[in-house]
């Protein structure tokens, strides 16, 4: 059937009569193949399979496959970045309350477990990706630059903030990838011992 013959939103996805998926329901599926084996594997046809539905019906919402990839990067900068810095911003909290936020972010649940996971993955693609390194580039400035403008609201100057930044980013990074170091009483020590050695 041709593109012209008829609108994409009136067309149900061969298969089990289920309704026609959205662009997102292909950056999911491409998302948790990543996850659970690599980038090599997400392909057209795998993705199709997984989602009981033909490699044609993919084209009404992707380009190629390069266009899918775009998007699943863009979809992780701004769920895992520009949203969660928006609801920061627009949280009143003042800015020790908000480095406390950051700093518990490994620490919750199942939903830190899924971000370590996705950010794993995607920073192993970064390793041999122009397209995801870029990306990967993106997201660090803004995570850091957020970080420090956190420590320039508590005072200290944008050199100071900058450094401890760093600092931070890198904490949070590692403590997600390494949940497994200690018990939760030594991995809220350590929270703590990092929190006190970036307010000195």
């Amino acid at each position: 059937m041709s593109k012209t013959s008829a609108s994409p939103s009136s067309i149900s996805e061969p298969g089990n009569g289920r309704a026609q998926l959205t662009p997102n329901d292909w950056v999911d599926a491409a998302l948790e193949v990543l996850v659970d084996k690599s980038i090599d594997s997400v392909r057209v046809d795998v993705l199709a399979k997984g989602l009981n539905v033909t490699r044609g019906s993919f084209y009404w919402h992707f380009k190629d496959r390069d266009a899918l990839l775009r998007q699943l990067l863009t979809t992780w900068r701004n769920t895992m970045t520009e949203q969660l810095i928006d609801r920061f911003e627009h949280s009143d909290a003042n800015a020790e309350t908000l480095l406390g936020e950051l700093l518990s972010l490994p620490f919750r649940g199942h939903a830190a477990i899924r971000s370590a996971s996705i950010e794993l993955a995607i920073r192993a693609w970064a390793r041999r990706n122009d397209m995801a390194r870029q990306f990967v580039t993106e997201v660090d400035a803004k995570r850091l630059a957020y970080c420090a403008q956190c420590f320039v609201a508590l005072g200290f100057s944008l050199h100071e903030a900058n450094m401890r930044a760093f600092l931070l980013y890198s904490y949070v990074i590692n403590e997600s990838i390494m949940g497994e170091q200690g018990s939760e009483q030594q991995r809220n020590q350590r929270r703590e011992f990092v929190r006190q050695l970036l307010l000195k």
